[in-house]
C-alpha cells in the first residue's frame, strides 16, 4: 500500500519568500525609490515636518504584493510587465521629484489639471525653461542615480548569468536550500504581520478616499485626521488622475446647464453690483456685531451714517470654502433636486443679461502647489471655457494681502473701459472681489509693521495660553485689516449708483468656546456651539448715496429684510433682482428682500442638520 506523500513544512514557510525571490531586482530597486522619495519629499511649508514614519513597513508590504502578483504571471509575461512598471514607477517618480524640487509641491490634481491644459508651444517654453543639466545636483539626481546603478545591474546580472552557464557549479544539500529559504520565509511572515498591523489603517483610509463619487466628497474626506497618508509618488498620480476625473463630470454638468442660460430681458436696475467674499470671519469678532474691540472701526461709521444695513440672521451651508462657493456661485439651492452643478452659474447669467462682469481672486487662482480644497474650490472658475463664459475680465496672479486685490480691480477697470470704448459698452457691471481675509494663518493676512493694532495684553484672558493669546491678537489684527479694504472697495463707487454686499464664505473657531481651538472641527457633530462659530456670519448691504436716493423703495426693502433668516445658497436670486434680469431661472421666494420670501425654509448645514431646529 502505497503511504501519503510527506509534506516538508519548510517548504510551505519558504513559499513566502519566492515572490522576493523571482523578483529580487525589482524588490529592492523599486524599494530604494520609494524609500528616496519619502525621505526626501517633505511638507516644506510645515514646521518640524519629517519624512511618513511608516515608510518602511508600508513600502514593504506594498511592494511585496505587486510581487506576489508578477510571481502569478508567466515568466515571459512577466519580465515585460516589470518592463512597464519600472518605466511608470520611475518616470512618476521623476515629475514627482521635479515638481518637488521646482515648485515646492508633490504632484497635485492642480498640476494634472494644468497639464491637459497645456499646448504643445507652451510645453517647449516650459520644458526649455527648467530642464538643464543643474537639476542633477538637485534631489531629481539621487532618482536618475539610482536608475543608472539599475541599468549597471542588469547589465552585471546578465553576464554573470552566461558566465554561470559555463561554469560546473557545486551541488548544494537541497535540506540546506530549503532550511536557508524556510527562514527567509519566517522574516517575511514577521514582517508581513508587523506591517500589516501598522500600515492597515492607511489602506483602509486610502480605500475610502477612492470609493467617493464628487469632488465635495472626496474634500470632507480630505478633512478628516485619519484621512490617507498618498505616501509615494504613484499613490499621488493616481489621486491627481482621479480628481480630476471627478472634477470633469462636474463640469460637463455645468456646461450642459450653461444651455438652460436664458435671459428674457434686464432692467439694469442696480447698474454697479459688487459682491465681497470674505474668509473665516467670526461673526463675534466684529464690532459691528457687538464684540467689544475695534475691529470694524470704518464699518461702524457706515452703519451709523445710515449707508450700510447689517443682517443678524445669516449661516453659511458650510465650513468649507469650496463648498460655499459652489453653492454661492450656482442658482442651486440646498434641498433642490440633483446637485450644484446641475443650475447655472449666476455671472453667466449676468454677463448674458448685458453686465459686464469682473472676477478678481486672491485665493482660486490655479498654481502648482494649490492645495486640494482649493482646487475643488476653483476648478470650476478656472478651466478656460468655463471662465470664459462666466468673466469677461479677471485676475492672473495672487497677491500677499488683499490690498493687492484692490489694485488688481483699478488696473482691470482701467484695460476694460478702454476695451468698452473701442467695442461694445456693457450696461452694468457685476464685480466679485474674493479676499484672503483672515484665511489660516492670521498673522500673513495682514502687514504686521503698519497694521498691528491689537496685541496679546490687550486681553484679559486667563484660561487662554501665551501663544493661544497671540493667535487670538494676531485673529483681530486681521479683521481690522480687512475692515480698511472693505471700506477702500466702498470708496470706489461712492459716485456711481451701486450697491456693495459683503459675506465671508464661513465663520472659525477662534478660542470663544470650550474647546478652546482656532480653525474649524469639521469631522464634529454640528451642533449650535459648532454652527454659532463656524456657521454664523457677517452679513451687510452697503448703498451709494446715488442708489440711496434713485432706489428709496429698494432700501427700504433691504432695511426690512436685515432680520430675516438667511443662507447664503440663495445669494444669486437676491443678486438678480439688483440686477432686474427676467430669466426663468430666477425664484422670488429665494430673494430675501422679496415680500414673497420664504422665511420658514430649513436652512440645512453641512447638508445634514437644520440651522432652524438647533437649540440656542
Amino acid at each position: 500500500m502505497r503511504g501519503k506523500k510527506h509534506i516538508n513544512p519548510l517548504k510551505w514557510i519558504g513559499y513566502l519568500f519566492t515572490p522576493i525571490q523571482k523578483n529580487g531586482a525589482f524588490f529592492v530597486f523599486m524599494f530604494a525609490l520609494g524609500w528616496i522619495c519619502t525621505q526626501l519629499e517633505i511638507t516644506l511649508h510645515l514646521k518640524g515636518a519629517k519624512p511618513y514614519e511608516l515608510s518602511a513597513p508600508e513600502l514593504f508590504l506594498d511592494i511585496y504584493a505587486v510581487c506576489v502578483v508578477l510571481t502569478l504571471i508567466p515568466q515571459k509575461v512577466r519580465y515585460w510587465v516589470r518592463v512597464l512598471l519600472y518605466i511608470v514607477l520611475y518616470g512618476v517618480a521623476l515629475v514627482d521629484m521635479f515638481c518637488y524640487v521646482k515648485f515646492e509641491s508633490t504632484l497635485t490634481p492642480t498640476m494634472l489639471m494644468l497639464m491637459g491644459e497645456t499646448n504643445q508651444r507652451e510645453s517647449q517654453e516650459f520644458l526649455a525653461s527648467y530642464l538643464n543639466w543643474d537639476i542633477i545636483h538637485t534631489h531629481v539626481g539621487w532618482i536618475l542615480l539610482l536608475m543608472l546603478v539599475h541599468i549597471l545591474w542588469t547589465i552585471l546580472r546578465n553576464v554573470l548569468a552566461k558566465l554561470r552557464m559555463r561554469m560546473i557549479m557545486p551541488k548544494v544539500n537541497p535540506l540546506v536550500l530549503d532550511v536557508g529559504k524556510a527562514l527567509l520565509g519566517g522574516v517575511v511572515a514577521w514582517l508581513l504581520i508587523d506591517s500589516y498591523n501598522q500600515c492597515w489603517d492607511n489602506k483602509v483610509a486610502m480605500q475610502r478616499l477612492f470609493a467617493n463619487d464628487t469632488i465635495g466628497q472626496v474634500e470632507h474626506e480630505l478633512t478628516r485626521k485619519d484621512c490617507a497618508n498618498l505616501y509615494i509618488p504613484i499613490y499621488r498620480m493616481a489621486f491627481g488622475i482621479y480628481a480630476n476625473h471627478l472634477a470633469s463630470h462636474q463640469i460637463d454638468q455645468l456646461m450642459a446647464a450653461h444651455d438652460k442660460v436664458v435671459v428674457d430681458s434686464c432692467s439694469y436696475r442696480v447698474p454697479n453690483i459688487v459682491l465681497i467674499i470674505g474668509e473665516s470671519y467670526n461673526k463675534y469678532h466684529s464690532q459691528l456685531y457687538g464684540y467689544q474691540r475695534a475691529t470694524t472701526p470704518r464699518e461702524m461709521e457706515l452703519a451709523a451714517e445710515g449707508s450700510l444695513v447689517a443682517f443678524t440672521d445669516v449661516v453659511a451651508p458650510w465650513n468649507l470654502t469650496s463648498f460655499v462657493f459652489k453653492d454661492v456661485m450656482s442658482l442651486y439651492a440646498v434641498g433642490d433636486e440633483g446637485e450644484w452643478c446641475d443650475q447655472p452659474l449666476f455671472p453667466e447669467v449676468f454677463r448674458k443679461a448685458g453686465y459686464h462682469v469682473t472676477f478678481i481672486t486672491n485665493q482660486f487662482q490655479s498654481k502648482a502647489k494649490e492645495k486640494f480644497y482649493d482646487f475643488s474650490g476653483g476648478f470650476f472658475l478656472n478651466i478656460p471655457r468655463l471662465s470664459q463664459s462666466q468673466f469677461d475680465t479677471r485676475n492672473t496672479r495672487l497677491h500677499r494681502f488683499d490690498d493687492g486685490v484692490l489694485k488688481e480691480y483699478d488696473a482691470l477697470k482701467n484695460r476694460s473701459e478702454g476695451v468698452r470704448r473701442e467695442g461694445v459698452r456693457r450696461e452694468g457691471e457685476l464685480v466679485i472681489l474674493h479676499l484672503m481675509g483672515s484665511h489660516v494663518d492670521y498673522q500673513s493676512r495682514y502687514p504686521q509693521k503698519t497694521q498691528t493694532y491689537f496685541t496679546p495684553d490687550m486681553y484679559q484672558r486667563p484660561e487662554l495660553t501665551a501663544r493661544q493669546l497671540q493667535l487670538l491678537s494676531e485673529y483681530d489684527n486681521s479683521l481690522r485689516y480687512n475692515d480698511s479694504i472693505v471700506y477702500a472697495i466702498t470708496r470706489r463707487f461712492i459716485e456711481e449708483d451701486a450697491v456693495v454686499i459683503y459675506m465671508p464664505d464661513h465663520g472659525e473657531e477662534i478660542f470663544d468656546d470650550k474647546p478652546y481651538i482656532y480653525g474649524r472641527l469639521h469631522a464634529a457633530k454640528i451642533d449650535y456651539r459648532l454652527a454659532r462659530n463656524e456657521m454664523e456670519i457677517p452679513f451687510w448691504i452697503w448703498g451709494s448715496p446715488k442708489y440711496r436716493e434713485n432706489h428709496p423703495y429698494g432700501w427700504q426693502a433691504i432695511q426690512t429684510a436685515k432680520d430675516r433668516p438667511m443662507m447664503t445658497d440663495v445669494l444669486p436670486h437676491f443678486l438678480l433682482y439688483l440686477g432686474g434680469i427676467s430669466t426663468p431661472l430666477y425664484r422670488e421666494e429665494l430673494n430675501v428682500i422679496s415680500p414673497a420670501y420664504d422665511v420658514k425654509r430649513p436652512r440645512i448645514l453641512k447638508g445634514e442638520t437644520d440651522y432652524n431646529s438647533l437649540k440656542k
